[in-house]
């Protein structure tokens, strides 16, 4: 980029697995998109930093933006890996319980089918056995559609369909402020960025997308005429995992009645077939508002204390009691943006703010995308494609 004005269609701040899907719906939709990302590589925060589930969309309320978009998501998902040769496998998951989760699982079957997942089905414990024997449960779910993919190839296909359409990504590209252009009305954006330790650049587009992940309320908080009532504060939950050291059992994902927070201490496969658990839900509190676009990612800790390990080993022996505790490793953690602030508040749907919300026309903001945000990639590109048909 020149310190000259670019004028584009559009502009994605930020370069996640959803920033980069965004991209790709508006650059083949004809639009001259930009997908910016502060950090050197794209997908460095929250989509590099989770299990790489393909969900079915078991747990989400029917309507919700989080059920809607998990379940097209996730077909859409699916086919793209198979067209793009991206790794993935749609191995299945159990979701189990003791006696006292049965209720908890009725919950999820029920919840399941409201949202147009169809294939749940209960097992019989001669079914669990056959499937999982290591896998001690009074009651279990089984849910084909779910699978696992990798997400860096992901990223990587989705970069290549934004370059094929024309669009392009830039990495180390900090997002500064966002003014609106026009006297009287919003008639698109003059962005300053800052391009690695250069000087500031100053671009123009007609429609902006705040899709910054971890950032996306630092980014709205630099837009100019969004008013501070449209901006929710965010909190940081921190999810660890433990590595299992040596071989495991286990053909499919296993998980447990979710817990408050989360899906409950799990095991996933990755495309290798290593084993892990998590993650597990650790509240970090409020981000800073006024903290500045591009520093969230570098400012977090992602170390994994080994303490918690002894919490996993109780977790994941209550349905595998023969794991030995010591085989437990400290893993790798992520980070998500929560927009509640605790367990005991309910879990809050993806938020994709219009025009129509804020009153600033070409401005589309996305807030707290977390799990499922990797399945629901596909499905909120198309969603902010059809925002922008009405922006523009």
């Amino acid at each position: 980029m020149t310190g000259k004005a670019l004028d584009l269609d559009a502009v994605v701040v930020g370069a996640g697995a959803v920033g980069l899907a965004i991209g790709r719906a508006l650059a083949q939709s004809g639009l001259d998109t930009l997908v910016i990302e502060s950090q050197p590589r794209h997908g460095m925060g929250t989509s590099s930093r989770n299990s790489g589930v393909i969900h079915a969309g078991l747990y989400y309320p029917p309507g919700s933006n989080k059920a809607n978009w998990c379940v097209e998501g996730r077909e859409l998902l699916y086919a793209f890996c198979r067209s793009h040769q991206v790794a993935h496998r749609q191995l299945g998951k159990l979701i189990v319980g003791q006696h006292e989760d049965v209720a908890a699982l009725q919950t999820i079957a029920s919840r399941a089918k409201d949202a147009g997942v169809e294939n749940l089905r209960w097992l019989s414990q001669n079914e669990l056995k056959t499937m999982e024997p290591e896998v001690r449960a009074h009651h279990a779910l089984f849910s084909p559609s779910t699978g696992i993919v990798d997400v860096h190839e992901l990223m990587l296909a989705l970069e290549g369909e934004i370059e094929k359409a024309g669009g392009n990504v830039v990495t180390q590209s900090c997002f500064l402020a966002a003014t609106p252009l026009g006297a009287s009305a919003c008639q698109g954006w003059q962005l300053d960025i800052k391009v690695g330790q250069q000087e500031s650049h100053r671009l123009s587009c007609q429609l902006l997308i705040n899709a910054a992940g971890l950032d996306a309320d630092a980014v709205a908080n630099r837009i100019e005429g969004l008013s501070a009532d449209h901006v929710p504060q965010v909190h940081f939950a921190k999810g660890n995992y433990a590595s299992l050291t040596g071989g495991h059992p286990f053909k499919h994902l296993v998980y447990p009645a979710p817990v408050p927070g989360g899906l409950g201490t799990h095991l996933t496969l990755n495309i290798a077939g290593e084993a892990q658990f998590g993650p597990d839900v650790e509240w970090l509190g409020p981000a800073d508002p006024s903290r500045l676009p591009g520093s969230t990612h570098p400012g977090l800790n992602y170390a994994v204390n080994a303490a918690r390990l002894a919490d996993f080993a109780t977790s994941v022996q209550r349905w595998w009691p023969s794991l030995k505790a010591e085989r437990l490793q400290p893993g790798y953690s992520g980070i998500r943006p929560k927009l509640t602030q605790n367990a005991k508040e309910p879990a809050a749907d993806f938020v994709l703010q219009r025009p129509g919300h804020h009153g600033l026309a070409g401005l589309i903001n996305l807030f707290g995308i977390e799990s499922p945000g990797i399945t629901a990639c596909l499905a909120i590109g198309n969603a902010v494609r059809q925002c922008a048909k009405s922006s523009t």
